[in-house]
C-alpha cells in the first residue's frame, strides 16, 4: 500500500469513527503478536502502521529486530471477529539489508488478493487498532508511516523519514538526520546533548504545539517559523540572530547557537511553537 493510500484511508476512518460507524459493534478482543528477525547495523527499516494506533521505536545494541503488536478488534458477533482476527496484524518483509513492517487487513485490498482471504463488505470499515513497540539496532534507517496515535522514536542514529496524520509525538535526537511531517497534535523534539551527532533535522507539523528542547552548549543553525497563526515563544538564551540585521519575531527565527554548524528547522503552521533549554520545556 502506498503512502498516499493508506494516509487517505487512515482519514476514511477517522471521518467514518467520528460519525458514529462503530456504534453498532458490541464484541471486541485484544490479541498480543511478537516477532523477531536478525538485523545488522547499517540497514533500513521501513514501518507501515496501521490506520489507527500508535508507533513506538527503540534503539538498541543488539543485531535484532522485535516489533511487539496489541491489536484491538471491533465486530458485530463473535464469527465475524475471528475473521478480522485472521487477516489484522501485521508481516515482516526482510530482504538484503532492509526490513518492511507492514500492517495489513481488511482494509488493505491488495493483501487480500495476494492472500486470497475473502472478508464480507460490511466488516472492511469496521474500527481497530494495532499499537506497537519496536526495537531496532541503533545505527540503522527508518522510515515510517503512522495514522492517527502516538509516535515516540529514542536511542537511533540513522537517517529518519516520519510521516503522521495526527497524535502526539516525542522524539529523542541522538543522531543522524531527521525529517518528519505531522497533522495534528503535540510534538516534543529534544536534542539531549550538545555532543549530538546529528546531521540535520526539519520537523513540520501543521497544527499544534511544538516543544524544542535544546542543549546548553548547542552548535547549530536555528530556523523556526509559524506559517498562519500562533507564536514562537523563544526562551533558548544561546540563540542569536544570525545576521547583524536580522530580528527575532513572535513569528519568525532565523538564528545560531554557538559556532552554528548543523541545521535545525522547525515549522508550524497553526499553533505554537515552544523553544527551551532541556528540562525547561513543556513536554
Amino acid at each position: 500500500m502506498t503512502t498516499i493510500r493508506f494516509l487517505s484511508y487512515a482519514a476514511a476512518l477517522l471521518f467514518a469513527v467520528a460519525v458514529g460507524a462503530h456504534a453498532q459493534t458490541t464484541v471486541k478482543r485484544t490479541a498480543f503478536k511478537t516477532d523477531t528477525v536478525d538485523f545488522g547495523a547499517g540497514g533500513t527499516v521501513t514501518i507501515t502502521g496501521a490506520p489507527i494506533g500508535s508507533i513506538r521505536i527503540e534503539g538498541w545494541d543488539k543485531s535484532l529486530i522485535e516489533a511487539s503488536a496489541e491489536v484491538t478488534l471491533e465486530a458485530p458477533t463473535e464469527a465475524e471477529l475471528a475473521i478480522l482476527a485472521e487477516v489484522n496484524g501485521f508481516v515482516f518483509e526482510p530482504t538484503f539489508n532492509h526490513l518492511r513492517i507492514t500492517s495489513v487487513g481488511a482494509f488493505d485490498k491488495s493483501y487480500l488478493k495476494r492472500t486470497k482471504k475473502k472478508v464480507p463488505k460490511n466488516l472492511v470499515g469496521l474500527p481497530f487498532r494495532i499499537d506497537y513497540t519496536i526495537k531496532v539496532p541503533r545505527f540503522c534507517d527508518l522510515n515510517v508511516t503512522g495514522g492517527a496515535g502516538d509516535f515516540t522514536v529514542s536511542g537511533v542514529d540513522g537517517n529518519m523519514r516520519i510521516n503522521f496524520v495526527s497524535g502526539n509525538a516525542k522524539m529523542l535526537l541522538t543522531g543522524g538526520a531527521i525529517q518528519a511531517i505531522f497533522g495534528t497534535g503535540i510534538v516534543d523534539v529534544t536534542i539531549p546533548s550538545r555532543s549530538w551527532r546529528g546531521r540535520f533535522a526539519d520537523i513540520q507539523l501543521t497544527n499544534g504545539t511544538m516543544n524544542v528542547s535544546l542543549p546548553p552548549g548547542l552548535n547549530a543553525e536555528f530556523d523556526a517559523a509559524i506559517l498562519r497563526s500562533g507564536v514562537i515563544v523563544n526562551g533558548f538564551a544561546e540563540l542569536k540572530p544570525r545576521n547583524r540585521n536580522d530580528v527575532f519575531t513572535d513569528r519568525l527565527i532565523a538564528g545560531r547557537a554557538g559556532i552554528g554548524g548543523i541545521p535545525l528547522k522547525f515549522t508550524v503552521g497553526e499553533g505554537n511553537l515552544n523553544i527551551a533549554s532541556v528540562g525547561k520545556a513543556e513536554m
